[in-house]
């Protein structure tokens, strides 16, 4: 099993906060990054943040700088995503993702994703 589980999605007022977890498995001694996305109805999915797995490199699209924040415990094979001061415009399915040797432009595996859903 290595496909990472996501949680942590809900449903938050405009304002609110919510932290999503995931889980990752398999080969983590020799993963390279970590990454959330995000997919709203109708719309492609899109980058949200990333982390590598062995040093300190975050990136963050600029949707989220500043109100989102990346993080990882490499002793729990965890990454998580904390989303404050959200939106209803950051209503959308979330989707963790692993990278693994070698380096490509491209993810290796998918999780299932978490709903979270931003009321006005």
């Amino acid at each position: 099993q290595v496909q990472p589980v996501e949680s942590g999605g809900g449903l938050v007022q405009a304002g609110g906060s919510l932290r999503l977890s995931c889980a990752a498995s398999g080969r983590t001694f020799t993963l390279l990054r970590v990454g959330w996305f995000r997919q709203a109805p109708g719309k492609e999915r899109e980058f949200v943040a990333a982390i590598a797995w062995s040093y300190d490199s975050i990136i963050y699209a600029d949707s989220v700088k500043g109100r989102f924040t990346i993080s990882k415990d490499n002793a729990k094979n965890a990454v998580y995503l904390q989303m404050n001061s959200l939106k209803p415009e950051d209503t959308a399915v979330y989707y963790c993702a692993t990278d693994y040797p070698p380096a490509t432009h491209e993810y290796d595996y998918w999780g299932q994703g978490t709903q979270v859903t931003v009321s006005s």
